[in-house]
């Protein structure tokens, strides 16, 4: 199962890092970790689900709304309350009691995403034109499987993959 590894424990947890230094204790790092033995058969197939639903939905949502991330959060920051989603009408009066059950909701969702660092990660979209420099300095370094598993490999092509046929389709 793939975990998000932020700031320092990215380095703490991580094996051999004796090159990698920081005078901000790698605050905002963020790096995916692949564990094959994490994860209960439930919380494995909600992965595989959510990965399904990007996949089946590809060409009208282009983004994947860090699902992955976000499943991994809700485990590990549950939102305190299960507050009722409030309409209101173009000819009702705001009340009160609206807006303060919105903004409840509002500070629940995004503490339940927010980092134990204090950040908001995110999915950056500018990896179109990072990572083949990556791939192409690695290559020609002859790094490639040294810095990245397998899993990695496959969680990259995947990535390239969608967003090429996302671009050829439009």
């Amino acid at each position: 199962m793939w975990k998000l590894k932020i700031g320092a424990d990215t380095v703490r947890e991580g094996g051999d890092h004796q090159w990698l230094r920081s005078v901000n204790n790698h605050l905002g790092r963020q790096v995916w970790e692949y564990h094959p033995e994490f994860g209960t058969p439930e919380e494995l197939q909600q992965i595989e689900d959510a990965r399904k639903g990007f996949w089946d939905n590809r060409f009208e949502t282009k983004h994947s709304s860090d699902l992955l991330m976000r499943i991994q959060f809700a485990k590990e920051n549950p939102c305190v309350t299960n507050l009722p989603q409030l309409k209101v009408r173009d000819a009702e009066e705001v009340t009160e009691e609206v807006v303060v059950t919105t903004l409840r909701r509002a500070i629940n969702f995004y503490s339940t995403i927010q980092a134990h660092d204090g950040h908001w990660p995110g999915d950056y979209g500018g990896l179109m034109f990072r990572l083949p420099g990556l791939v192409i300095t690695l290559s020609i370094a002859g790094a490639l499987n040294a810095v990245l598993s397998i899993e990695h490999q496959r969680e990259m092509c995947r990535y390239l993959y969608t967003h090429q046929a996302r671009i050829l389709l439009m």
